[in-house]
């Protein structure tokens, strides 16, 4: 577990089609080597979980290791992203939290907290915040930190590039992280590519890369497999490391993007709504296997609202809603948040897309 998959998040925040709420669990094995020596996992079982809007997102992972000689080992981590404001345009402020812990059986436990406030406008966020860390029978450390990070994607098929620059004042010298990134999410695969970079003429500086593949086999089943090494962590005394991994994941909710997009496709055109008398106006999406069905816009402050079935997979909303643009994304199943086929799109400045509704 390290930094990257969260700022992988923080970079598709909200993608075009992603779990609302997710849970899943990961059975597998793997090794980790280091300086000096290496620890082999017969056995690891990561849970994770997260909750995902288009202004926040919250998740949890974790791995408890079965080591050589009954050795078992825990990692926990918490992450936090929000948005102080739902405006679609100008510049926006944002909080992220993370925490962490590691512990070992046969050794000592550890963790690290950081917080950043930051400002977002247009695939770019500038914050400030701290870090602090604790090793077991040492006193604790805190850190100022600057961060700064960008990411682009051409279209929904893709692949996301996303680069993050952090700066860190510890016990008064600054060292720099460089992370930059290549995630792809398609059909049944979603993999990923990171290079790491630190420097510091006080610290020394090095580097690490790594590599993640998860392919699904069914909407639910997925096998993955990562490698590669990551940068020391001071805040918890963790050394520099190589790793190698493989598990079969389990989730609870069913993938919805399982088919890719067709290599050439029409200019799609916005929503039109239907008048039904007055300023009420109706919409209707096709929506095959739905149970349930909401729309979510900044009409109604992104709340999702239930749509009504008509039968034959039919869903319809009916709305007051005064001539104008607008723009929304669909709640299926109370868990995925969709924008539906055949709608033109325009980027939320936060990496994503929402859907386009025109009331004439």
């Amino acid at each position: 577990m390290g930094p990257v998959s969260f700022w992988a998040l923080l970079a598709l925040l909200p993608v075009t089609l992603c779990a609302q709420r997710q849970a899943s669990l990961g059975i597998g094995t793997g090794i980790v080597r280091y300086s000096g020596g290496s620890s082999f996992s017969a056995l690891t079982v990561s849970p994770a979980a997260q909750r995902l809007s288009p202004w926040s997102f919250l998740g949890f992972s974790g791995s408890l290791s079965l080591l050589e000689g009954g050795v078992r080992a825990g990692q926990a981590r918490a992450d936090l992203w929000t948005s102080l404001s739902r405006r679609e345009h100008g510049i926006r402020p944002a909080i992220s939290a993370t925490a962490s812990t590691t512990t070992r059986s046969d050794g000592v436990a550890a963790g690290s907290a950081a917080a950043v406030i930051e400002a977002m406008d247009h695939g770019v966020a500038l914050g400030v915040g701290a870090i602090t860390g604790v090793i077991q029978g040492e006193p604790g450390v805190g850190a100022f930190r600057i961060r700064g990070r960008t990411w682009w994607q051409h279209d929904p098929s893709s692949p996301q590039l996303s680069f993050t620059t952090e700066a860190t004042h510890f016990l008064g010298a600054w060292y720099t992280d460089v992370v930059g990134g290549v995630t792809y999410d398609r059909g049944r695969t979603v993999g990923s590519v990171w290079l790491s970079g630190r420097f510091s003429k006080t610290y020394g500086s090095t580097g690490a890369a790594s590599a993640s593949l998860q392919y699904f086999l069914t909407p639910s089943i997925a096998v993955e497999a990562s490698g590669g090494n990551y940068l020391r962590d001071p805040f918890q005394g963790l050394p520099r490391a190589g790793f190698v991994a493989g598990a079969i994941r389990f989730f609870a909710a069913r993938r919805v993007a399982m088919a890719a997009l067709p290599a050439a496709r029409p200019a799609l055109q916005p929503l039109v709504a239907m008048h039904r008398g007055g300023d009420t106006v109706a919409v209707r999406f096709h929506m095959i296997g739905a149970r349930s069905v909401a729309i979510a816009g900044n009409w109604n402050e992104w709340k999702p609202e239930a749509l009504r079935g008509l039968g034959e997979d039919i869903w319809e909303a009916t709305m007051r809603l005064a001539p104008g643009t607008y723009y929304f994304n669909l709640v299926v199943d109370g868990s995925e948040w969709v924008v539906p086929g055949g709608v033109a799109t325009i980027p939320d400045g936060m990496g994503g897309l929402i859907a386009v509704l025109n009331v004439l």
